[in-house]
């Protein structure tokens, strides 16, 4: 197992040696150290010098200047206040080599922090929470548990072998990561004592390559340092639940050579977490700037191509009939995709898809649950369940969580549906009384046990692992089945089991995790989104506005998993040679260190949810970024990706060299379930357009443009351009503030009028007092 580099750090505060001395010559610098006194810390700027990967000499500015035998460096620092912030400072430093060489050399912008606790909740997005200060087992990926985490309800929160701050008392700790392993260049943390918060952010890269961020805790833990190091010079480098020889190299730098480094300081008063979390959602591209979103693929060009695929993976085997899930003949409930990618096949709203949508309801409700009303996770072609993370002292197969939590949610969605469709008729009795008994087994653990564990046994009900975050969808699955059976007790545990996990894990961690089968109990981004699902159901079943101040901060978190900014990726790279603006990529978990195209699995309709019922654009943005991020990792012929089917797309888009450097930026050739499912539900299930008609409020989601061209009594007139290679169906959802008050039922998409925009065309719509569209070409 990695062992932690011991590191020594001086309690004594690091002067600022720039320009300041005893009588400070720039007022803006004073202004940085009076920023950073309020929570005890200092800055300095420094040059070192490596042999190989190791420091071999360290050089301070002073009075700008550092001179080194043949070598004279020199600094401009600035720091300017930012308009309507009291609380924040943004940064550039230049640094220029005047005289001499200077071999293996990087530079660094150091924040070191007296009075530091362990208590403090540390932050780097995507990678760190909570200083990932937790148990770890294991030296590599998807570790198998020790006997001592089974049913052990005191199982502590337990990852796998990830860049972490040290579990033990009197212990040093370093974390070396790069830009690259961050969803945004930023490092925060927060001080439950001090009621103070900081968070610096810095671009990804200088032409020496990414930026490294560095944490270094000491063994007394009262003293922590934070860097930007220009660049990245990492012993070693973080992979999935392991880790590697970096290769990171310290540039050679030659007489006029010069770099510079921009960043950006908040330090504010902070009550808890959320507030952190909601700040940080607010500023997190205030450095890298807007990005970019391309349009390049309508979502109903991508609904025509992913149906598709999905269609011509259906199959009948021994065991069942039913669509493919993943690459495989057996079949995986939920999670990526089994009875998930049936969903928009149904939506088609065509007899064929429907016919087969039944016979994969009637073969997950008649082979796939337990006497316990759990389901088990999967089941070959043959008809041999799939046991997962099994115990080898148990013979008693288990299942996820996870798992059942999607499937009582989707389960439930199918049934909705096919009302909507006027298809009641065709649900079995068997079908509910299936979705009834998983909703009760939920209830039954509930009250047996306080909380839903990570893994259960569908024989039996017992949890086999305690912990984790495994069941955040679990509490949407409930709501909707409180309301679709007539049953109160469903909502009573819904809300007393969202409201356990947002203090126990939101609230106190700062982090939502373990509903995955390839991880520990690491944080990741599947139940951060998954328990956002969560809380707006608990709002459209309730309509208490406190469900919804709940979704604001789980929100926020989901943003710390989403790519903020369009990185840089090598020119040679798949992603580089496409030219791919990847904001938006979702990244998987502490241990799976890459980025994804979409959620694991949904459309992200909650989040547009949120905007409906706050009107914070940032929910709209971020879903708008997922949405186009995904699009540049589909298929097609202009656009080669995966090097597969049209239409298919694959689960890595690597911002890191986790799995080596070689793989930035590099896709593989193949294709994920899941990917093309929640590009088929945000085609379904985000509109293309959405429009406030009383406040002239437009947002367009899909890939298009749209203007309002005028506006009056009689209706609202749209221009809607479609700059992309295909025909565009474009969903358009219209209301005024007003409605946007009412929360939206799960089929209200099958509603929304569409509009057809031909390849390179324009249309103009109008859209009348009461909302119905007309358009001509």
């Amino acid at each position: 197992m990695f062992k932690f580099t011991v590191i020594k750090i001086s309690l004594t505060f690091i002067v600022l040696q720039m320009c300041l001395n005893a009588s400070a010559q720039n007022n803006n610098e004073a202004e940085l150290l009076k920023l950073l006194s309020d929570i005890r810390g200092n800055a300095s700027v420094k040059i070192s010098r490596f042999n190989h990967d190791d420091v071999s000499g360290q050089w301070s500015f002073r009075n700008n200047t550092i001179v080194d035998s043949t070598r004279k460096w020199r600094l401009q620092f600035n720091a300017n206040k930012i308009q309507g912030e009291q609380s924040a400072l943004d940064g550039e430093l230049h640094i220029k080599l005047e005289e001499g060489f200077a071999p293996a050399s990087s530079a660094s912008l150091n924040f070191n922090f007296a009075q530091w606790s362990r208590e403090n909740y540390v932050l780097v997005p995507a990678i760190v929470y909570n200083g990932n200060r937790y148990q770890s087992i294991g030296d590599g990926y998807n570790p198998p548990y020790p006997g001592s985490m089974y049913y052990n309800p005191r199982v502590p929160l337990t990852i796998s072998n990830n860049p972490r701050l040290a579990i033990e008392k009197n212990k040093a700790s370093l974390l070396e990561l790069q830009t690259g392993n961050a969803a945004t260049p930023a490092m925060c943390f927060f001080s439950p004592k001090k009621k103070k918060a900081f968070i610096i952010l810095t671009q990804q890269q200088t032409q020496w390559g990414n930026n490294g961020l560095t944490i270094a805790e000491n063994a007394a833990q009262d003293s922590c340092l934070f860097s930007i190091n220009i660049p990245a010079v990492r012993k070693l480098a973080p992979g999935f639940g392991d880790f590697h020889k970096s290769g990171d190299k310290a540039p050679d730098w030659k007489a006029g050579d010069e770099v510079t480094l921009r960043f950006r300081v908040y330090v504010f008063d902070a009550s808890d977490i959320p507030s952190v979390l909601k700040k940080f959602m607010e500023v997190r591209k205030t450095v890298t700037g807007a990005n970019q979103p391309r349009n390049q693929l309508p979502m109903s060009a991508l609904l025509n191509m992913a149906t598709g695929i999905c269609s011509n993976n259906w199959r009948t085997f021994p065991v069942g009939s039913y669509y493919l899930p993943e690459n495989s003949k057996d079949f995986q409930l939920g999670w990526v995709s089994g009875m998930m990618n049936s969903y928009p096949m149904l939506a088609l709203n065509n007899e064929v898809e429907r016919n087969r949508v039944t016979q994969e309801l009637d073969f997950v409700v008649n082979k796939l649950q337990g006497k316990s009303g759990f389901f088990y996770g999967g089941i070959t072609a043959d008809g041999e369940i799939r046991p997962e993370k099994m115990n080898p002292d148990y013979s008693a197969a288990q299942a996820m969580v996870r798992k059942n939590s999607d499937a009582l949610l989707w389960l439930l969605k199918h049934l909705m549906l096919l009302k909507e469709q006027g298809y009641a008729s065709l649900i079995k009795k068997e079908w509910e009384q299936s979705a009834r008994s998983l909703a009760q087994a939920f209830v039954n653990t509930w009250k047996k046990y306080g909380e839903f564990g990570q893994y259960i046994v569908p024989e039996n009900g017992e949890i086999a692992v305690f912990n984790s975050t495994a069941g955040a969808i679990a509490p949407a699955g409930l709501a909707i089945a409180s309301a679709y059976f007539h049953e109160p007790e469903f909502l009573q545990i819904a809300a007393a089991s969202a409201t356990y996990y947002y203090e126990r894990d939101v609230v106190k961690q700062g982090l939502t995790g373990g509903d995955c089968g390839d991880i520990s109990q690491d944080a990741n981004s599947e139940s951060a989104f998954g328990f956002l699902e969560s809380l707006m159901a608990l709002y459209y079943f309730t309509g208490d506005q406190k469900w919804i101040e709940m979704a604001k901060v789980e929100a926020a978190l989901c943003a710390t998993w989403t790519l903020s900014y369009d990185p840089v990726f090598p020119a040679n790279s798949d992603i580089g040679k496409l030219q791919c603006n990847m904001a938006g990529a979702m990244w998987a978990s502490i241990q799976n260190k890459h980025a994804a195209p979409g959620i694991c699995t949904a459309s992200g309709d909650y989040l547009f949810k949120l905007y409906r019922a706050t009107g914070n654009e940032l929910y709209a943005d971020l879903i708008r970024d997922i949405q186009h991020a995904h699009a540049e990792a589909v298929n097609r012929p202009e656009h080669l990706t995966t090097h597969n089917l049209i239409g298919s797309s694959m689960e890595r888009i690597q911002p890191s060299d986790a799995e080596g450097k070689s793989s930035i930026g590099n896709f593989i050739n193949t294709r994920n379930s899941w990917t093309e499912t929640n590009g088929m539900l945000m085609a379904l299930e985000l509109p293309g357009i959405y429009l406030q008609t009383d406040q002239k409020k437009l947002y367009v989601f899909d890939h298009v443009t749209a203007k309002i061209v005028s506006s009056d009594a009689s209706g609202t007139t749209l221009a809607v351009n479609n700059p992309t290679a295909y025909d565009a169906s474009v969903s358009i959802f219209a209301e005024t503030k007003a409605m946007s008050q009412k929360p939206l039922s799960y089929t209200a998409f099958t509603k929304w009028p569409k509009v057809l925009v031909k390849a390179g065309g324009k249309v103009i719509v109008h859209i009348d007092s009461k909302a119905a569209v007309s358009y001509q070409q």
